[in-house]
């Protein structure tokens, strides 16, 4: 379905004004004003990301992870959780307790619209990464900001979207880093990280890994394009 026909289905409103809106590169997700993603529908503006595929494919890993590694009620983290999508996923797939942040206060607002549009329970705090989160975790999970300032992405997605939420200092790892060197003090015994990542950065936070978590072990998934794209870490055998 291309844009045109995706509006003309879902477009509630003066059509006419929409498709001059597309023609002005506002991306056809914004004009809708929501997008389904996972098996639920999500409100999105420009204060949050347009959810990805590949994001979809991090929480269908995560949820079978937990699944095969958890028995019992997990508490679960989400660092950066902009529109609140993968949050409201694992709360609305598990009995768990979830705990998301976003040091947005807009985007925060549009993940608790969408908490309550999927009548999910769950706590959002506006901090950084998870400074004043004082509370130990079973999962981790993050898609936090991970493109690098010179790094060449479409234009529809430069000119729309938060760069908060899309680029990183330290050629992209900033968040991996600082969400790393800290985890420690938020992890339970047995624990499990999931990360979305950037497709040449998997080395880098493998090192990162290494020089925080040596213990843990860690895997590399690729999306359905080929592309590496989620890390796991665990302590789990």
């Amino acid at each position: 379905m291309n844009n045109i026909d995706y509006l003309k289905k879902y477009y509630i409103g003066d059509i006419n004004e929409a498709i001059k809106r597309l023609e002005h590169g506002e991306p056809v997700q914004y004009i809708v004003g929501n997008v389904d993603f996972y098996k639920y529908n999500f409100i999105v503006n420009k204060n949050v990301l347009i959810p990805r595929f590949e994001t979809e494919e991090l929480v269908d890993e995560t949820i079978k992870k937990i699944k095969n590694f958890f028995k019992n009620k997990v508490d679960i983290l989400d660092i950066a959780t902009g529109s609140g999508i993968i949050a409201i996923c694992l709360k609305k797939e598990f009995n768990s307790n979830v705990i998301a942040t976003d040091i947005s206060k807009e985007a925060l607002e549009v993940a608790k619209e969408n908490a309550k549009r999927n009548n999910a329970d769950i706590n959002f705090v506006n901090t950084n990464i998870f400074d004043d989160i004082n509370k130990k975790f079973d999962v981790v999970i993050s898609n936090p900001p991970y493109i690098r300032y010179d790094e060449e992405i479409d234009e529809i997605v430069k000119n729309n979207e938060p760069h908060l939420a899309l680029y990183a200092e330290e050629n992209g790892l900033y968040f991996y880093k600082e969400i790393l060197k800290n985890i420690k003090t938020i992890l339970k015994e047995k624990y499990l990280i999931c990360f979305e990542i950037g497709e040449s950065q998997y080395e880098d936070i493998k090192s990162i890994k290494n020089q925080f978590l040596p213990e843990a072990s860690i895997e590399l998934k690729k999306d359905l394009q080929g592309r590496d794209r989620m890390i796991f870490i665990t302590n789990i055998e």
